[in-house]
This record gives structure tokens, C-alpha cells and sequence, in this order.
């Protein structure tokens, strides 16, 4: 399918572009440049192959879930100018 000067003009106008009149080849031709590779896409022939539930599915490497850091909370708290039950407290800004 190949796309021409109103195609790419009406496009432009649904999209809300303002393309200029020197615009105009430039997209027409970037745009069937992509449908071009779409078809091509298409053309491959995937009827014997499984889709991948994640494509790192088989060789990701996941690190040990440990707790590596500890928690400072109540050393951070002490110096805060307001708390209560483990929430900051802060100024009410609106009425």
C-alpha cells in the first residue's frame, strides 16, 4: 500500500500536524518506507514458531532477593521537626 500527496496531507490533518509544502515528499516517502517494512514483516512466514511470554525469559539472570541495607528510619525521625506514629508531619498549605 502505498501512501500519496492527499493521503499524507489528510494523515497531517487528523494528526494535527501543520506540514509545509516542502514537508510534504519527504513525509510521503518516510511513511511508505515504513509501510513498506511492515509488509515485509508480515510477508515472514511464522506459522511454526511459539511466541515468547518475555523475550530474556530463558537467559536472565535475577540476583539473590536479600535485605542489604538497614533501616534508619527512627535515626532519620529524630531529627525531624514533627512526627507521629512513623509519618512525617508537615505544614497544611491550604485552607
Amino acid at each position: 500500500m502505498a501512501l500519496d500527496r492527499s493521503d499524507v496531507e489528510k494523515i497531517a490533518h487528523l494528526a494535527r500536524l501543520g506540514l509545509n509544502d516542502a514537508d510534504i515528499p519527504r513525509t510521503t516517502e518516510a511513511l511508505n518506507s515504513i509501510l513498506g517494512l511492515i509488509d515485509q514483516m508480515q510477508a515472514v512466514d511464522t506459522a511454526g514458531i511459539e511466541p515468547l511470554a518475555h523475550p530474556l525469559e530463558a537467559s536472565q539472570r535475577l540476583r539473590v532477593d536479600a535485605v542489604t541495607e538497614v533501616n534508619h528510619r527512627d535515626a532519620y525521625q529524630a531529627i525531624a521537626p514533627a512526627v507521629q506514629d512513623g509519618l512525617y508531619l508537615v505544614p497544611k498549605v491550604l485552607d
